[in-house]
């Protein structure tokens, strides 16, 4: 079964605000690898990761992590059958 991959705005908010990868990390205390594979859709953040990156741009999750539109089907007839 996948995980539900949620989409982010990290890398826009980031670039947009002029930070960098590393700034970032030292600012949340996490490493300049964890900010880029979130980014990079490698990782889920973990929900404390989810709640301090938006608190970093003053805001609410879900302007920063919405929920990814594609939700697979198998997925989903998998985790209703639970």
């Amino acid at each position: 079964m996948k995980d539900l991959i949620y989409s982010n705005r990290v890398y826009e908010l980031r670039k947009g605000h002029g930070i960098s990868q590393d700034k970032m990390a030292a600012d949340l205390d996490i490493s300049r690898r964890t900010i880029s594979k979130i980014e990079n859709g490698e990782q889920n953040p973990s929900l404390d990761i989810v709640y301090r990156i938006s608190a970093y741009f003053n805001l609410l999750i879900p302007e920063v992590f919405p929920l990814a539109k594609e939700i697979h089907l198998a997925s989903f007839e998998e985790y209703s059958e639970k």
